[in-house]
């Protein structure tokens, strides 16, 4: 499947700038191949998060004090 490229307007902090400047210097890369990395990470990482989650879904909710009390019972904390 060919990949079809768009062009976007991104504004970065300047301090966020000048380090993907530098990253891409030191690297050999351009500022687009690492923010599309970047992206294509955090993008991933959330589809396995929506995957952990639809997994657990029949799990039952547990209040956070409960478990604290848990913790706690058995010396964990």
């Amino acid at each position: 499947m060919k990949t079809v490229i768009k062009r976007a307007t991104v504004y970065f902090d300047s301090q966020i700038h000048r380090g993907l400047r530098l990253k891409a210097a030191e690297t050999d890369r351009s500022i687009s191949d690492l923010v599309n990395d970047a992206v294509k990470l955090t993008l991933a990482e959330d589809a396995e998060d929506l995957a952990a989650f639809k997994e657990r879904v029949h799990e039952p909710n547990l209040a956070f004090e409960d478990v604290l009390k848990d913790l706690r019972k058995r010396g964990k904390l």
